[in-house]
């Protein structure tokens, strides 16, 4: 039994994660900050299918804080860390940038050190697709030069990237970033489209559909997301023996250094997206035209060469099959309004 951080438990792709990973009988501490960005029942909720596993241990902290951090590590002592603790948001971004740089800059920092100090095997962290920002090259590798986001989000991803890099460089820390693209699934997070469009065509409210619904998303759902961030855990980054200074390779590094997409491989146009999500709810949406907000790119196609080579794993699950299931979740427990439930948790 390994002993596993899970930044993030009570988010999204962070409660997903441990979930499988306490069936697969890993040994997990799940730290969450239980912050307001969104309605935190739902944090509280998630938490709650965790709760009563042996091999899981709930953490109430905030990886921005220095202190309990390093105290959080020295304690623990980790064997694999995945950090996926980040403050989510393109839109957000533009209005509360100081918030990005605590968690995603200064948090991440934090996470780096306790890696260093305490011998962590192996350190993977959440990326972004948004760092691939301006280009237009498709489908977008990890092997491309990504040097121009276009919101404070992407910069922060990129600079994790980064970060990473210089650890893995100067203390000899396995680190792998994995670019999630446009992850999708039950028990999502509100501030989604998914999420969004269905509370809004349920309650007969208009949705906002930004390019005048010309976008284009690499949706990935969320079994698909964990499955290979699984595979990637048990992938240790070994330096690349063929790297080379005149030519560069983004992906690899002559430490032990990897980065991975992680998508579906098959950009799905938003007015289709919207027409099956309208066909499982029995409901036209009324739509809202808008142009491409400020933040956004107008589409993203992962390239999963790398993924599929290394961990032997491709998603595969359409976009109908993953939005029939959010659906029967969201009927299924939406429906009733969430209490707060009382998860028994240890302040850091």
């Amino acid at each position: 039994m390994r002993k596993i951080l899970v930044t993030g438990a009570a988010g999204f792709i962070g409660f997903h994660l441990s979930k499988r990973l306490i069936a697969l009988g890993e040994d997990v501490i799940g730290l969450d900050n239980l912050n307001d960005y969104y309605d935190v029942n739902l944090k509280y909720a998630r938490l709650k299918q965790l709760e009563g596993h042996t091999n899981f241990k709930f953490i109430k902290g905030d990886i921005a804080q220095r202190e309990a951090i390093t105290k959080l590590f020295s304690n623990q002592k980790f064997d694999i860390v995945v950090n996926l603790a980040a403050q989510a948001g393109v839109r957000y971004s533009l209005t509360n940038p100081y918030a990005y740089i605590d968690s995603n800059i200064n948090g991440f920092m934090n996470i780096l050190e306790g890696c260093r100090h305490n011998k962590v095997k192996h350190l993977v962290y959440a990326s972004s697709s948004s760092v691939y920002g301006a280009n237009t090259k498709m489908p977008f590798s990890v092997h491309h030069n990504v040097d121009h986001p276009v919101s404070l989000y992407a910069a922060t991803k990129k600079a994790n990237e980064l970060m990473a890099h210089t650890y893995s460089s100067l203390y000899k820390i396995p680190c792998t970033g994995l670019r999630f693209f446009t992850v999708y699934g039950p028990w999502g997070r509100p501030d989604m489209a998914l999420f969004l469009f269905t509370k809004a065509i349920l309650e007969g409210r208009p949705i906002d559909v930004f390019n005048h619904g010309k976008m284009q998303r690499d949706f990935t759902y969320i079994e698909d997301i964990i499955e290979g961030v699984v595979r990637v855990m048990d992938k240790t980054p070994e330096p690349n023996p063929e790297w080379n200074g005149d030519k560069p390779d983004a992906a690899t590094s002559y430490a032990p250094y990897k980065l991975y997409n992680i998508g579906n491989n098959n950009p799905v146009e938003l007015m289709h997206f919207i027409e099956v999500l309208e066909d499982y709810l029995g409901k036209k949406a009324v739509k809202n035209l808008l142009p491409l907000q400020q933040g956004d790119v107008p589409a993203t196609y992962a390239d999963i060469d790398d993924l599929v080579r290394d961990v032997d794993f491709k998603p595969s699950t359409p976009i109908e099959e993953g939005i029939k299931r959010f659906v029967g979740w969201y009927r299924e427990y939406l429906g009733a309004a969430f209490g707060r439930n009382q998860i028994r948790n240890t302040n850091i």
